[in-house]
Parts: structure tokens; sequence; C-alpha cells
């Protein structure tokens, strides 16, 4: 039966009559009760009247169709669906019944986790999605996030977005801290843009940090293993202080991104910042591409502009020149964050 395309009778929309059906019904009414099933394009309307029992095929000739009393029918129906509603209630009742004895078997399975005290190690890339979407949907107060790389795909996206719109609307403070390169992608602009609306904050933050994630200042997960296949679930109250410690650190060195298209300049020229700094420091293009989240692409590009304002045909030549001619923002950035930390090293970032 087809059922999608419901039309308006009495000023409202049933779903159970498809409008060609309602149509050919109406039309067979006023032709005295009967039409005929081998009109052109009749077929399938036709088929879902019979089934519903609206259409009544002539004993003397099944391609002639008789019209039965809706009044009737709709009784009928109404009986028989109100059964089948009252049984789905019961089934759905009893689920949980039903499903307790696996519930203890899962319980009670390893779950591929090592046992740590306050804390737990989770295994593979599933069981640790599993175990972090348990942890933020029954968020009570709070979520921090530190996210690094650059765009997210966009089913994560598309899965993650309602998900935190709804703690929100609980209440749950949510903060987020992206690499600049997550300006350049639009599904993470979307997102930062919808959460924003409903009272999340989102930041940018030009420097390498670990994936962390916070569940109401009570547990932490981080990552065990460099290809993010192990990670750490941790309850210690010591550790995971030290971590939101490490969080709110990273939170004030980083800029506000509400998800808009346009890249603030501050944004590029910190980006722009470190990358020099990586530089001059000897780092490999590739190495400083996956510490600042974006693509070996754009950094080839920046390293472009470089050349050009060092007027420098080769990477030796503008490595030298650099070394011997360091821009100013570059120093003048070294000395600000010296003050900011009161000329000490700021804390060791979660290692896995």
């Amino acid at each position: 039966m087809n059922a999608s395309s419901g039309t308006e009778s009495g000023g409202a929309s049933t779903g159970i009559l498809s409008e060609e059906a309602r149509a050919l019904y109406l039309r067979a009414a006023a032709n005295g009760g009967r039409t005929a099933s081998t009109e052109p394009g009749v077929a399938l309307p036709c088929a879902e009247l019979l089934e519903l029992g609206l259409f009544i095929p002539d004993v003397d000739d099944p391609s002639t169709m008789t019209v039965a009393d809706p009044s009737r029918i709709a009784g009928r129906l109404a009986g028989r669906w109100q059964e089948e509603a009252l049984a789905l209630l019961m089934r759905s009742s009893s689920a949980p019944k039903a499903f307790q004895d696996l519930s203890h078997a899962y319980g009670a399975m390893d779950h591929r986790t090592e046992p740590g005290g306050a804390i737990e190690y989770a295994l593979g890339v599933p069981e640790i999605n599993q175990q972090i979407e348990s942890l933020v949907e029954n968020a009570a107060k709070e979520v921090l996030t530190a996210q690094p790389g650059g765009s997210r795909p966009l089913a994560i996206i598309q899965r993650i977005v309602e998900r935190d719109v709804l703690l929100l609307h609980r209440g749950v403070a949510r903060r987020t801290i992206y690499q600049p390169s997550a300006r350049y992608a639009a599904p993470t602009r979307q997102y930062v843009e919808r959460i924003t609306e409903h009272g999340a904050e989102v930041r940018t933050l030009a420097e390498p940090f670990k994936r962390l994630i916070i569940v109401d200042r009570e547990v932490a997960v981080i990552p065990a293993q460099d290809d993010n296949a192990k990670a750490a679930i941790v309850r210690d109250p010591a550790v995971v202080g030290y971590l939101i410690d490490s969080f709110e650190g990273l939170w004030t060195r980083s800029i506000a991104f509400p998800g808009a298209t346009e890249v603030p300049q501050e944004v590029i020229s910190r980006l722009r910042t470190k990358i020099l700094r990586m530089m001059i420091q000897g780092v490999g293009h590739r190495v400083i591409a996956r510490s600042l989240g974006i693509s070996e692409r754009t950094l080839a590009r920046h390293i472009a502009e470089f050349r050009e304002e060092y007027e420098s045909e080769t990477l030796f030549q503008l490595g030298w020149r650099m070394a011997q001619h360091p821009p100013a923002h570059l120093t003048s950035d070294d000395v600000s964050l010296q003050e900011s930390e009161g000329g000490n090293a700021g804390p060791h970032q979660p290692q896995s």
C-alpha cells in the first residue's frame, strides 16, 4: 500500500490513502460506484484500494471494481491497527527484561580494556568511540574537548551536532579547541556555527596539542598511542585535575572561533609564526604540517610566501636569512609568551 503521499480530507492529512487512490475512489463513487481497473494509469491506486478493502472486484467481471462502505472499512482498520499498536507496546515494555541476560553478559565482557585502577585502557577505535559517546551523552555539567587536526569527516559532524545541541539544551557547558586549519573546513565551520548559537564556546590554537576530552571534571580520555588505537580513560582526581589545568592553559592561548567564513588576521599571523619557529628549529615539513593540523600543500603555500618576502631562491637560503634576521613578530611573540608565563615554560601537554 502506498500511504506516503496522503492528501487532505476534512482539513486533516490522514497519511493512510495516497492522493491518486483517493481520487480514483471519488471518481468511481461519482460514476455509480463502479470503475474499470483496466483504465490507463489506475493500476497502482486500484491495487491500493483493493488492499484496504475499499474496492471489491465484481463477481462476474473481475476487471470491474465496486466501491465498499468507507465507514465499515475505517472501523475494521482502526480495530486492527489498535491491536497491532497494543502488541507493539507490550513488546516494547518487555524488551528490557528480554535483553537482561544479554546485558549482564555484555557488562561482564572484557570490552578489550585493561584494568589500571583509576585508569582503564580502551583498545580499538570502535571501542574508544563507544566509551566516549557514553561519557559525553551522560554528561551532567561540562564537556571540554581539545581536538587537533583539520577538517572532521562530514559523517561525524552530522552525527555529533544534534547530540551536542541536546547537551547544551540540558545546561551542559561545552568548550572545544581546534587547530586553525579547522577554520578552512566548511563542515566544521557549520558545526561550530550551530553549537555556538546554542551557547557552546569554540576556539583555535596554532600550536601542537594532544587530543583530550574531559567530562564533568571527573573523567578524562586521552590517547595512549600515537595512532589513537588505544585510549586511557582516567578517573584519578589528581590526574584529571592536571589535565583540566592543561586544557585551561590551551584555552587561554587560543582565539575565538564562532564558525565564520573569514579567518581573522591574528589567526593567520600566529600560524605563520609557529611555522617560522619550527622551520628555524629545523623541523621537517611533514612534521610541521602534522603538528599544526594543516595539509602539506597549505604549508608549501606559506613557505612560498616566506621565500618571496625574504627574496630567497632556495629553502637553504630562506633558512639562513631567517636565522640571521628573524621576523619582528616572531621575536615579539617569544617575549610576550615569556612574560605571560612569568619566564617559565608552560605546562607539558598530556602525553599518551
